[in-house]
């Protein structure tokens, strides 16, 4: 029997590995099971409504569809490609159509850890340099125009470092790779405080957070996770004053009143659908930045096609 030691704790190792969902003590490991060449291909579509007193004033889709490529798998690693491509807006802007469309063919290539936790961009410098001249042209096309230009000047820091890529460029990969690699506990809550990403100056936010397993699919071998995070009010309107206060000066127009911005929120919620090979089913964010019964929510939604 001595002899079958070894197969045995192999075999049962090997279960306990790919078990992502525990139905015993109702718990889930997020890991990717992918294999080298795999791909899925997602339709992602961000819906930007702008409210005014509580009624909308205006709406703006854009959509986009991504091929994600397993580049190369190894056991510490997964290396990874998003090409995206078929963007369309609906709007008449022609600014923002140009703008969105910006990323048309671009391939954006990461690194994650063996079970598919974000780890960084691999070929940041392309993607600063793509963004770059896709700028370029919209700054000949829209030339003397102060207000456009600042918009231009804000992307293009976006994508000018990795850091600055990573954290705050590739929204819709952070939103897919949220959950992967953390343990959770059907019903159990998880809080604590982070920092996020501030587009609108140097110092990150911080933000309480909270997340949990919100249901296991046993049969079908899913779990849908739920996550928030709300940004500290008074960072969010000192630094919202400050980059408002630039676009005001350079356009000429009255600076903004601290005051005026009293009561500014910034709150983001979401929920993902996860296969148990790690593969994401369906992912809803929702972020919404309101002041009194004004504001701005944009919603993200990335669906496997």
């Amino acid at each position: 029997m001595k002899k079958y030691y070894l197969v045995i704790f192999f075999i049962l190792k090997t279960l306990s590995i790919f078990a992502q969902i525990n139905p015993a003590d109702s718990t889930v490991q997020v890991i990717g099971y992918w294999k080298k060449n795999e791909k899925q291909s997602y339709t992602i579509t961000t819906d930007i409504i702008k409210l005014s007193e509580s009624d909308t004033a205006s709406r703006e889709t854009i959509k986009y569809d991504v091929d994600i490529l397993i580049i190369d798998s190894t056991a510490e690693s997964y290396t990874i490609e998003w090409f995206y491509k078929n963007y369309s807006v609906n709007t008449d802007n022609k600014f923002i159509k140009k703008m969105t469309s910006m990323a048309q063919d671009m391939k954006v290539v990461i690194k994650t850890d063996e079970f598919g936790s974000f780890i960084e961009v691999l070929n940041w410098e392309e993607v600063r340099d793509y963004i770059k001249k896709g700028i370029n042209d919209m700054k000949k096309e829209f030339n003397n125009l102060s207000i456009i230009e600042n918009v231009l000047q804000q992307i293009e820091s976006t994508y000018s470092t990795k850091a600055s890529i990573e954290s705050a460029a590739i929204q819709d990969i952070r939103q897919f790779y949220t959950f992967h690699g953390g343990f959770y506990k059907l019903g159990e809550l998880l809080e604590g405080q982070t920092k996020l990403q501030n587009l609108l100056g140097q110092e990150p936010f911080d933000a309480d957070y909270a997340g949990y397993l919100d249901e296991i699919n046993i049969e079908d071998n899913n779990y849908i996770l739920q996550h928030s995070e709300i940004i500290n009010a008074e960072q969010l309107a000192d630094a919202t004053w400050n980059y408002l206060n630039k676009l005001s000066k350079a356009a000429g127009t009255p600076p903004l009143k601290r005051e005026e911005l009293k009561g500014l929120k910034n709150e983001t919620t979401m929920a993902s659908r996860i296969h148990g090979t790690g593969w994401v089913l369906y992912s809803v964010q929702t972020k919404t930045t309101s002041i009194d019964d004004s504001g701005q929510i944009e919603e993200r939604i990335i669906k496997l096609k």
